[in-house]
């Protein structure tokens, strides 16, 4: 973001309204054993959240596929402004080398080529409702590209469907059918 406010040309940017309370769309982004629920693409499980959301605090989640290929980020809150505003770095340095060929063929093994990202979540009420927007810095424009070629945009849609089911009302017509949920969890 700009000293304005306003996302840099070749963020990334997505935004989700969500038929929930702020307080409780962020304890979905802070809390460990709700951010396990629904964090990553369709499909993804997360059996590694650790979260310690304060600044300088770190992070370390673990996405597994179906396949059990493991994609670990990790990073460090900059700012924790309740409820309003998290910053936090994202390193995929310890993602699968195919992972990083894609973002960048040819990367030498250990090199990390999509660098650390830089992602700013921000919390905005409005009524009852939540409007949840998620933008991220890259390094450069090609890291960006990368990115987003590979799905990213795909990715951050997926999971914020599965935070968006997380948050129904259990036993409502739209929870899932025996599933628990981020509401139901807080209550």
């Amino acid at each position: 973001m700009n000293a304005a406010g306003a996302p840099e040309p070749g963020d990334f940017v997505i935004s989700r309204e969500f038929a929930a309370p702020r307080e409780l769309v962020w304890r979905a982004w802070t809390e460990p054993r709700l951010m396990a629920l629904w964090w990553g693409p369709r499909l993804i499980a997360n059996p590694v959240c650790e979260l310690d959301a304060r600044p300088g605090g770190a992070y370390r989640i673990t996405m597994r596929t179906p396949d059990g290929t493991d994609y670990p980020i990790r990073g460090v809150f900059r700012e924790v402004v309740p409820p309003a505003r998290l910053v936090l770095t994202m390193d995929c340095a310890e993602h699968p080398p195919a992972w990083h060929q894609q973002v960048k063929p040819g990367c030498r093994p250990g090199e990390n080529p999509a660098g650390e990202l830089l992602t700013t979540v921000t919390f905005e009420e409005v009524g009852w409702k939540t409007i949840l927007t998620v933008e991220t810095r890259f390094g450069s424009t090609a890291i960006g590209d990368a990115l987003t070629k590979m799905g990213m945009r795909e990715g951050w849609a997926e999971s914020l469907d599965k935070l968006s089911a997380q948050l129904v009302e259990p036993g409502s017509e739209q929870s899932p059918p025996g599933e628990g949920n981020i509401l139901k969890e807080a209550i």
